[in-house]
């Protein structure tokens, strides 16, 4: 069975809740969290977005767990260069319990200093380079890069881990899965399925496969899904909108459409065990390593003992 962590979710969560759900959890026998990096929540009914650099300073303050973004840009609102000062100082506080989980982005939280929102291919060339950027500053010393996005001059990162941090990427179609064998050293995938997986391998991607999977505990599972459905509608929307729409009230419109069927029957909600063992599962028999589960709504407490008692046993 895959190793199971948490997944902090940043857009419906204030930082102070965030530690303290990463106490929890860790209380709850679990090893590792990550944290979403955002500047908006999708949708206003989520209401949070708090800087992920400082949630996760908070978190290795408080806890021993290994932590990691699920997952951030490192190409248009924020510089690589940036990027790879804000990771290396986590990886220190962390004492190498870190994992920088990086992506393509969405217009959502990328847009906001005006700058154009670049297709898909401008977007994964954009990706390459700003990883080529941040192993560089990460080797130590001075370090300069002139490329085809971004300059860096004469940058040095004074405080770096004693290991390399691991870069692991986020990719759902063929052209960014080949990109994520080439430069990273893991797969971030957010579905069950097998052949995903197996095609990052083909491509020669190496390293743990990391997935993650929602739920809404409850005591009810009628409260579970209204949770899920108002809380999370955005899940049910299909292709490309979710990395196109700019603003929350967008995603609100189109969100209008999405019934609480298309949203809660995908994911376990309620308090029935056998459903989160079998997502579990699934995501298991397709091929991943390690499984971070973000809980919808404001149960955490109940669910952390739910999982440890009657969840985990079973796998």
């Amino acid at each position: 069975m895959p190793e199971i962590g948490i997944a902090l979710s940043s857009e419906d969560h204030g930082p102070n809740d965030l530690v303290e759900q990463a106490k929890m959890a860790e209380q709850a026998g679990f090893s590792s969290v990550w944290v979403s990096d955002h500047f908006h929540p999708w949708v206003s009914a989520q209401g949070h977005s708090p800087f992920v650099w400082s949630v996760l300073g908070g978190v290795a303050a408080a806890t021993g767990l290994r932590a990691g973004t699920g997952v951030t840009c490192p190409s248009v609102r924020i510089h690589p260069a940036i990027v790879a000062h804000a990771a290396a100082t986590a990886a220190v506080m962390f004492d190498g319990r870190f994992f920088l989980g990086v992506g393509t982005g969405e217009a959502l939280n990328e847009h906001i200093l005006g700058d154009v929102w670049p297709s898909l291919d401008v977007r994964l060339e954009m990706l390459e380079e700003a990883v080529e950027v941040i192993r560089l500053l990460w080797q130590g010393g001075s370090q300069s890069h002139y490329g085809e996005y971004y300059t860096v001059e004469n940058a040095q990162l004074f405080d770096l881990p004693d290991q390399p941090t691991p870069i692991y990427m986020s990719a759902f179609g063929e052209k960014a899965l080949s990109s994520a064998a080439r430069i990273a050293d893991g797969y971030v995938g957010t579905s069950p399925d097998a052949d995903l997986v197996k095609q990052y391998g083909e491509l020669g991607g190496s390293g743990p496969k990391l997935a993650g999977i929602k739920c809404a505990y409850a005591p009810e599972a009628a409260e579970a899904r209204r949770l899920v459905h108002e809380l999370w509608p955005n899940m049910g929307l299909p292709g490309e909108l979710s990395q196109i729409l700019p603003t929350p009230a967008h995603f609100e419109q189109a969100a209008s459409l999405v019934t609480e069927e298309m949203v809660a029957d995908s994911i376990p909600t309620g308090a029935d065990p056998d459903d989160y063992v079998a997502s579990i599962t699934e995501y298991a028999e397709a091929g991943y390593d390690e499984i971070y589960i973000h809980n919808i709504g404001p149960h955490h407490r109940e669910f952390f003992e739910f999982f440890a008692q009657k969840v985990r046993p079973q796998l």
